[in-house]
């Protein structure tokens, strides 16, 4: 048995080293085959395909085409009341909810404020005529009243809020919005943005109201404690946002729409990516980011918001592209963002570095007198008026469109009012939620 045995294993050990070269050989034949499959395959290609890399085969990822020629209307709301107090800052729920019925019925689409500002660093289309909805301040009745309306259409929306009116702050009392209540529509896709800390004039040398210890006093900031009142308001209202509510705050409203280049290097320096005024007009994709309008809506203005959709729902594949000028390029005056001692200003641009202007498309459009009679001189290619009827707002903003070269193009620039000159003016100050 063991002889047996040990005949065997000396069998399979010399027969193994026999399987083993067999292998290799087959192998080595396998891999020839391929490789001459390879090359025939080589051969038939075009010697660029050979050439190729295989990695730069793959798709070329690219930027989004969006549409240039897309339109956006931006609405600015506040209270919703159903008795009218103040009807520079209200509406009722019924004349809201009506508005928000006939952006739908006239096909303008309400879009998110990050879907706008997607849209405009061409990273994604929107619809040809859109709307952005937002409130300012921070009341109650936008969780209350206004809120359920916008669910009830399905829109999306933006809270522009200064943080000391929340509830709890100095001047938040029992018709603002609580931090709760924020954190709820946070947590339902609701955007929120910043607005200031105390909601006043952000030029340096007005008067402001610093409010320290219960106390308030009335004062005018400049130098050192401007740059540290102005870090506050700007920069520590947009931090206590993020921290309170675990957000990232991109875009702010500033109050009043009364700004100025400082004013702006600030907001751009804090980390805004955008800024948004009250000047209402359509926004275009070459719109400033720095200073985007938006029509305020107000119980004594029943007019804003019928012009406003009508500007936009003429057409039904998006306005006409228009080319934004900056007012800088144009020596405007008033200059943008300064602040003028009369309500009688003379207005005025030039021209001249947009080229070849044709003399009849000029006009001149001015907040609370819409289009007036300005002159054109193509000769030196200014354009001016003279303000006749006194302006009764703190700011004003003035829009020049004309046609150059087939093309419309437009320059639009807000400046101040020195407080007191204006008819109606009235103190700066944010109204505490009482």
């Amino acid at each position: 048995m063991l002889n047996a045995f040990t005949s065997f294993m000396i069998i399979r050990f010399a027969i193994l080293p026999l399987l083993l070269a067999l292998n290799l050989s087959m192998c080595k034949k396998q891999e020839s085959v391929s490789a001459s499959s390879q090359q025939a395959s080589a051969s038939s290609a075009t010697p660029a395909a050979i050439a190729t890399p295989i990695a730069a085969s793959s798709p070329k990822i690219t930027k989004p085409v969006v549409d240039q020629t897309a339109q956006v209307l931006i609405f600015c709301y506040h209270r919703l009341v159903d008795k009218i107090r103040y009807p520079g800052t209200e509406i009722t729920p019924a004349a809201f909810e009506a508005q928000m019925k006939e952006l739908k019925d006239r096909g303008i689409t309400v879009i998110s404020l990050q879907d706008l500002l997607a849209w405009k660093r061409g990273e994604k289309n929107i619809p040809p005529r859109s709307a952005v909805v937002s409130f300012d301040d921070g009341w109650k009745s936008q969780y209350e009243v206004a809120w359920p309306i916008m669910k009830k259409y399905g829109y999306p929306f933006t809270m522009f809020i200064y943080t000391e009116g929340v509830r709890g702050g100095s001047l938040g009392g029992g018709e603002a919005i609580t931090w709760e209540q924020l954190a709820d529509m946070r947590d339902n896709g609701v955007d929120i943005e910043g607005h200031s800390a105390t909601h006043q004039d952000l030029r340096e040398g007005h008067t402001i109201t610093l409010i320290s210890g219960g106390k308030r006093t009335r004062t005018k900031v400049t130098g050192p404690q401007y740059e540290e009142w102005m870090q506050n308001e700007v920069v520590g209202s947009k931090q206590l946002l993020e921290q309170r509510l675990g957000i990232k705050v991109n875009c702010f409203a500033v109050p009043f729409g009364n700004y100025n280049e400082h004013v702006k290097e600030i907001a751009r320096n804090s980390g805004y990516e955008a800024m948004f005024t009250v000047y209402g007009q359509p926004i275009t994709f070459t719109s400033p980011m720095d200073s985007i309008g938006r029509y305020a809506i107000e119980a004594n203005k029943p007019k804003v918001f019928e012009d406003a959709v009508k500007m936009i729902a003429t057409s039904s594949g998006g306005g006409a592209a228009v080319a934004e000028v900056g007012a800088k390029d144009l020596s405007t005056h008033p200059a943008d963002g300064e602040t003028v001692r009369t309500a009688l200003p003379l207005i005025k641009a030039n021209l001249s570095a947009v080229g070849a202007i044709e003399p009849g498309s000029v006009q001149m459009r001015v907040s609370g007198l819409g289009v007036v009679p300005a002159s054109y001189d193509p000769k030196s290619g200014t354009v001016s008026y003279q303000v006749t009827q006194k302006l009764h707002e703190k700011s004003c903003s003035v829009i020049i469109s004309a046609k150059s070269q087939g093309k419309k193009v437009e320059a639009h620039w807000t400046f101040g009012i020195e407080e007191g000159a204006a008819g109606a003016a009235t103190s700066p100050v944010a109204t505490p939620k009482k």
